[in-house]
């Protein structure tokens, strides 16, 4: 039996409106990664279970080692099709937004998002979401993973019956990437009681773990060994590593979406290193990605930087270059208590 994390009234509330709906949409962050991927295609497939019209509509492009699920070949990026997407969500009468806690996070898709006239629904895990932004929240930051929010919610609106395989690949995959393999968010135990529903659904978790996880191209490899044995700096009295990577760089390795996804838990596997840190850039800005272990808090070093995220792993966008957001980092870690890494 599992924990009710979410509430009943919210419960009816979005029976009622996934009832009244006649065009649905799910839209979730920039930089898309397996939770936010994976959530979307479990809910799609769920709301197309119970005969509704659903597009999936994210900002911009996500890895290509998430096409094996089952309908990834459907979703609109808006960065290819804007006038489309951008019609559809105009058309919606009902839009999820999935693991954000704020419209900003849906970079070009925020504005025709808020201006929309549809009912919005937040289902996310993330600290601290904006009043406001919709009508209808469920957010618990003790959750592992937006995809096992989408699992809970299923089972509350007494539908688990419905889980069909696709749907279940997409649960675990999200649970699974968002948890870095259950290696960190992942102590509660409803979330190994979850797996073994999703292996009841028929999932097999290590042919899920091959598909995303050893699928890496030449260029991925060789751009992950040239930041290990080029660009890691060692901070050894803070037990912290610190990751890189410029546009030059990714061009130089051909780096495609999601190509350092997981990089920044890479350090972490020293003896000696409790905190990593991934700076790279994306455009005009920096995208920052912060890793810990045990109890040093990754998202309270992220709020420094107007981030957050969860204790083990947390992220933000710096506005600013690249040397820059070092210098910042520097100066935030050495002021951090020391205590905090041991």
């Amino acid at each position: 039996m599992l924990e009710q994390i979410i509430q009943a009234k919210n419960v009816r509330e979005i029976t009622k409106y996934i009832n009244r709906a006649e065009r649905c949409v799910i839209v979730a962050h920039t930089s898309p990664d397996g939770d936010a991927v994976a959530s979307s295609l479990a809910l799609k497939h769920f709301l197309t279970e119970l005969g509704k019209a659903v597009t999936i509509v994210l900002p911009d492009d996500f890895p290509h080692y998430y096409r094996w699920l089952q309908g990834s070949t459907d979703i609109l990026i808006h960065k290819k099709y804007p006038a489309e997407a951008e019609q559809i969500i105009g058309e919606a009468s009902l839009i999820f937004c999935l693991d954000l806690n704020d419209p900003r996070r849906l970079g070009s898709l925020a504005g025709p998002v808020v201006s929309s006239s549809a009912v919005r629904v937040l289902i996310d895990h993330h600290l601290d979401p904006v009043p406001d932004f919709c009508r209808c929240v469920i957010s618990c930051p003790a959750i592992c993973s937006t995809s096992e929010m989408v699992f809970r919610l299923i089972c509350r609106m007494g539908m688990y019956e419905i889980i069909n395989l696709p749907m279940a690949e997409c649960i675990y995959t999200g649970m699974m990437t968002d948890t870095g393999v259950f290696a960190y968010n992942s102590s509660h135990p409803d979330v190994y009681t979850i797996i073994g529903e999703l292996i009841k659904k028929g999932i097999d978790k290590d042919k899920i773990y091959r598909s995303v996880y050893q699928v890496s191209s030449e260029g991925r490899l060789r751009l992950m060994g040239y930041l290990l044995y080029e660009k890691m700096k060692i901070y050894p009295k803070r037990q912290t590593a610190l990751l890189t990577l410029t546009n030059e760089e990714k061009i130089r390795f051909g780096h495609q979406p999601g190509d350092t996804e997981g990089f920044a838990n890479l350090p972490l596997e020293m003896d000696g290193i409790s905190f990593s840190a991934f700076l790279k850039e994306e455009g005009e800005c920096i995208r920052l990605s912060f890793r810990s272990v045990g109890d040093f808090p990754a998202n309270l070093f992220a709020a420094r930087f107007g981030g957050g995220g969860h204790r083990n792993a947390a992220g933000g966008t710096f506005e600013g270059t690249l040397p820059e957001a070092i210098k910042l980092f520097e100066e935030v870690l050495s002021v951090t208590n020391p205590s905090l890494f041991v």
